[in-house]
């Protein structure tokens, strides 16, 4: 690691306020039918991320809908207690797969090398399938975004390598 990216990572605020959002119809449909709902994904996120020293300020299931993944999104940034955000689900390629749609135009600046390095870390584990993630991350109101698959592998790899261990970086340079 370069002298600068160890400075700036020592000045990073060391622990953050996330928001959860799993995006899942199936789930949000149990949920809205009183139903008791497993996500052993949503759960793997808050466990890592506090793991990490970070607290979680929301956790909640969303549908596959576009504008409901919009609307969660406005209320996130508009949020003055919240440093960063997980979107897990819907990062696929299937016709329902809406959050990468959904998020992007809130998004400031696309970090490219999260879904690059992502997908390159993911190559290693299960092969030729990682070219169908769009996983990204961004900024947008001082805030980070990460859109991450909503497989459990892909949520321990995600937060594992990457969110955990350059979310507060990328929350220290947004702010600036």
């Amino acid at each position: 690691m370069s002298e600068t990216a160890r400075r700036h990572k020592v000045e990073a605020p060391k622990r953050l306020k996330f928001g959860i959002f799993t995006v899942s119809t199936s789930r949000y449909q149990q949920i809205m039918k009183g139903e008791s709902v497993k996500d052993p994904s949503g759960d793997l996120v808050e466990s890592m991320l506090k793991s990490a020293g970070h607290t979680i300020a929301f956790r909640h299931t969303i549908s596959d809908d576009k504008k409901m993944i919009e609307e969660g999104m406005r209320n996130l940034l508009n949020s003055q207690d919240l440093d960063a955000v997980v979107l897990c689900g819907g990062t696929g390629i299937a016709p329902s797969d809406v959050t990468i749609e959904a998020v992007i135009p809130f998004l400031e600046k696309i970090l490219p090398g999260f879904g690059e390095i992502f997908r390159r870390l993911s190559f290693d584990e299960i092969g030729s399938a990682a070219v169908l993630t769009r996983a990204i991350a961004g900024v947008a109101k001082g805030k980070a975004v990460f859109c991450i698959p909503g497989s459990p592998n892909a949520v321990r790899l995600c937060v594992e390598k990457l969110i955990s261990t350059e979310a507060a970086h990328v929350v220290k340079h947004a702010r600036e």
